[in-house]
């Protein structure tokens, strides 16, 4: 395992990201699975990986908070990316993408309510959103499954989506 280790849940290690990790982008946004319910809806390019990742490094080290990679505990595989950082209106907000390969094995869940745990003990901001799209029910039932409340309709870049919204108060409800 390399990189600079943010937390460690039973299963899963977060990771700060690493030169060279563009391919570990690319690979995970290199399907329809992975990115049908995202901007674009479609594969990533290596350029939009790139800039991905540039932007992961810029996030953590004027945020102290990104994305970051994903990686199993016992075997260090790169599984997926997820965290929180800071978005529009200066709002933070929490997003999370696995291989399709992982998907239903609760990793959503588990990193998604470590992530929420993790931000509201340092204090960064007293909520945080988080957005699917309509139709990820998957990613919608994750979020109310660690306590979030939706907020009502979204759009991102023309797409519409379903915001959810998390206080340190909401999640001390639900643990």
């Amino acid at each position: 395992m390399s990189g600079e280790v943010i937390f460690e849940t039973p299963r899963l290690v977060a990771l700060m990201w690493e030169d060279g990790d563009a391919d570990l982008i690319q690979d995970l946004h290199s399907t329809i699975e992975t990115t049908r319910y995202m901007s674009g809806g479609a594969p990533w390019s290596r350029e939009k990986c790139e800039e991905r990742l540039r932007t992961y490094f810029a996030e953590q080290a004027r945020d102290r908070t990104t994305k970051y990679k994903i990686v199993g505990r016992e075997d260090a595989r790169f599984i997926g990316r997820a965290g929180i950082s800071l978005f529009h209106a200066g709002e933070y907000e929490m997003g999370y993408a696995f291989y399709a390969r992982e998907w239903g094995k609760g990793y959503a869940t588990e990193i998604a309510a470590s992530f929420t745990d993790w931000f509201f003990a340092r204090d960064f901001a007293p909520h945080f959103i988080a957005f699917a799209h309509p139709d990820n029910l998957a990613s919608q039932h994750v979020m109310k499954k660690i306590g979030m409340r939706e907020r009502g309709p979204i759009f991102i870049e023309g797409i519409k989506g379903v915001e959810f919204e998390m206080t340190a108060a909401m999640r001390q409800a639900v643990t």
